[in-house]
């Protein structure tokens, strides 16, 4: 009995630890099930994360095989590596059994030779056949301890099964839909791009994209298996081939599993087992880069299986709700990110507008005093300017941070009168209003977020977990664990209860007070103690209730939770700095523009002196529409980016058109991995400035 699990990771450490934890528990009690010869090879493909996970996996779990990629190849490609690794190790063990097996042959048999190699022949194919299973897992998953048990004897008492999932359940407790799906056509797309799934989820034709007609808690023969948790046997992987690398992201499952069909296999869905699925840790799937992806892995399947005529219609149809998904998703974008701003426009600007008055009236004794064009379009560009400095100090990105805006206005205010003084004394308006409104917009921004922060607007919270009420249920030594984590990570609470998960008979009188409103905010499990099942039964019995739950995994100082992460490093890793942060990226991001729209305007003047005119307007073109940027890494530029030359690659950015070695030209040798990596922990602003002008006619 052998078992391959093959992980591929992208920047989920703290997932990926706690996934390999419990497949080393499944592999654990296979070992038990069927001997000390089930085996469970694990292996990890990482693809060019940043977080540390090569690292990780290389210090706790030294018996995991891993393949660090120095570039992010696609999920296809990534599970290929390894599965290849797997095909060719299980030949070569075969090769040498067989091999074995006929230098064992008696001498005096030699004339039935042919009739022994057949034989022989037969028992390879057969060992082939019944030598082991492949399993896909996602990082951000868990399985149960009996998990690959209940798989591999489905498997034996099933052998036209080829391809088999499992139940999935969210962190969250809820049943996740994709655990069993149907194959992709234009009817059964059209009713999930336009919502109708959603009115007749178990209707056969209707939902038949996750088989909604199918009870969540029957095995049946299925479609598509998730790749999430994808396990075949090797000889349905050998007859099938590997994954399609067309795919970069999405679609390979849905390919896959119809080649296991067509190999002549049945695919099935097993809900006598379940796996924890935090579900798009790796991927944001609001984002435009996933709706593309995704619906083009539906095309590229259309392309493929689909006759000329329907893949047509097909392509029409997902290009359609490419731009039908990005409009809506776009407006969405739109009003969630403008909706916050708008406000403290129209808030500010009607403190401005006061002020302007009263300062007319009793200063001026005049109450039209000042012109229409002041009012207008110069309090408003006011206005502006306050909220953009706002915004590239970090005031709109969530959490809140309200020192955040209060520094960016600060130093929108300081410019306002810095370029005041400048002007000629006709414009000179009123220092005062300046002064008076900038007060004013600080204070209205600052009193929207507390608004904002009593409505429980998610991101808006000045102080989300004040008040909150935890049951941690764990033995006494991880409840005071969780406590300490707790208080590193500047966690206050209201309340924590502590429950021993013997008693857990007793939760319901935990949950719930005399007059049945909840008790509890939050349920913390210590995996510790506690059973994946156990977990996923009390998430499933109290999914809907308005309780959350993470899980605080034994030997590791984090929180996890559905698409959410709480560490101590995270509290200590200097993020001001880093390149990787999102203020730094859009800082960066707004001086590439805004130099690479100068450069335009006063091309004039700089093309000239330049000493490569042919690159001039490519490069400030290439820096404009995101192609490239103006400063990138030293080391690895030729490639696009930097390669991982460490245990713990830098943060990938754009391609420079300059590197940070251009910041001292005149060194022969500069040490440009010190370099690099100061410019990626200890990003400045200036950094980018210094290394333009310095090179300012090498463009």
């Amino acid at each position: 009995m052998h078992l391959s699990v093959v992980i591929v990771n992208y920047n989920v450490k703290h997932f990926l630890e706690q996934c390999l934890k419990s497949v080393e528990i499944a592999a654990e009690e296979m070992r038990t099930r069927y001997g000390e010869e089930a085996k469970a090879d694990i292996w990890v493909v990482d693809n060019n994360s940043t977080d540390g996970s090569v690292q990780m996996v290389r210090d706790r779990f030294p018996e995991v095989r891993l393949i660090a990629n120095s570039d992010n190849p696609g999920f296809a490609k990534a599970n290929n590596q390894a599965l290849r690794e797997i095909l060719k190790a299980e030949s070569e063990k075969l090769k040498t059994s067989y091999e074995n097996q006929n230098e064992n042959q008696n001498e005096n048999e030699n004339k039935n030779q042919n009739e022994n190699e057949k034989e022989n022949g037969k028992q390879y194919e057969k060992k082939y056949s019944e030598s082991g299973y492949v399993l896909l897992l996602n990082p951000d998953t868990l399985v149960q301890r009996d998990t690959f048990t209940t798989c591999i004897d489905f498997y034996q008492s099933h052998k036209d099964c080829g391809g088999l999932s499992v139940k999935m359940i969210d962190g969250e407790g809820r049943y996740l839909k994709e655990s069993k799906r149907g194959f992709p056509s234009p009817t059964t797309s059209f009713f999930k791009i336009s919502g109708l799934i959603k009115l007749f989820p178990h209707n056969r034709k209707v939902g038949a994209y996750y088989m909604g007609h199918l009870d969540d808690n029957e095995v049946n023969e299925v479609d598509v298996l998730p790749g999430a948790f994808l396990m075949l046997s090797l000889e349905a992987l050998e007859k099938t081939g590997l994954l399609d690398e067309s795919y970069f992201m999405y679609g390979e499952d849905i390919d896959f599993s119809w080649r296991i069909r067509l190999a002549g296999y049945k695919n099935y869905y097993l809900p006598t087992t379940r796996i924890l699925h935090y579900k798009g840790e790796s991927t944001r799937k609001s984002s435009m880069n996933y709706v593309y992806t995704f619906y083009n892995a539906m095309a590229i399947f259309a392309r493929k299986y689909f006759s000329k005529g329907g893949a047509k219609t097909y392509s029409i149809l997902i290009q359609l709700a490419i731009w039908l998904r990005a409009s809506i998703d776009f407006l969405k974008r739109i009003v969630r990110f403008m909706a916050v701003p708008a406000l403290d426009f129209a808030v500010s600007l009607a403190g401005f507008l006061a002020i302007k008055q009263i300062w007319a009236t009793y200063w001026a004794e005049n109450v039209n005093y000042y012109p229409g064009f002041y009012t207008w379009t110069i309090l408003p560009l006011y206005v502006l300017v306050l909220l953009l400095t706002s915004f590239l100090a970090g005031g709109y990105d969530k959490p809140v941070r309200l020192g955040r805006i209060v520094q960016g206005m600060g130093i929108g205010a300081l410019l306002l009168l810095v370029f005041y003084s400048l002007l000629d004394e006709t414009l000179r308006f009123s220092r005062a209003i300046i002064l008076l409104g900038a007060l004013w917009s600080i204070a209205a921004t600052l009193g929207i977020r507390g608004l904002l922060s009593l409505l429980k607007v998610d991101g808006y919270r000045l102080r989300p977990d004040i008040g909150r009420r935890y049951l941690v249920v764990g033995n006494s030594a991880e409840y005071r664990r969780v406590l300490d984590l707790f208080n590193t990570l500047g966690i206050e609470w209201k309340q924590v209860t502590n429950i021993h998960p013997d008693k857990l008979g007793s939760l319901s009188d935990v949950l719930k007070a005399e007059d049945g409103t909840a008790k509890i905010d939050e349920i913390i499990f210590c995996t510790k103690d506690i059973e994946i099942n156990t977990l996923l039964d009390i998430t499933e019995r109290l999914q809907g209730k308005g309780i959350a739950f993470r899980n605080a995994p034994e030997g590791m100082d984090v929180l996890i939770g559905s698409n959410y992460t709480s560490s101590p490093e995270d509290i200590y890793k200097p993020d001001f700095g880093n390149v990787d942060s999102t203020t730094n990226r859009r800082t960066k991001r707004l001086f590439d523009i805004v130099a690479a729209l100068l450069l335009i305007v006063l091309s004039p003047i700089l093309f000239w002196p330049q000493q490569r005119k042919r690159r001039y307007f490519a490069d400030c073109f290439s820096v404009l529409f995101g192609k490239k940027s103006w400063v990138g890494y030293c080391r690895g530029a030729e490639n696009g980016k930097r390669k991982a030359e460490s245990e713990d690659p830098l943060p990938n950015i754009r391609r420079g058109v300059f590197r940070t070695r251009d910041r001292m030209p005149r060194v022969k040798n500069p040490d440009c991995e010190r370099l690099d990596h100061s410019y990626a922990t200890e990003y400045r602003l200036g950094t980018d400035i210094t290394i333009l002008m310095i090179n300012i006619f090498k463009i």
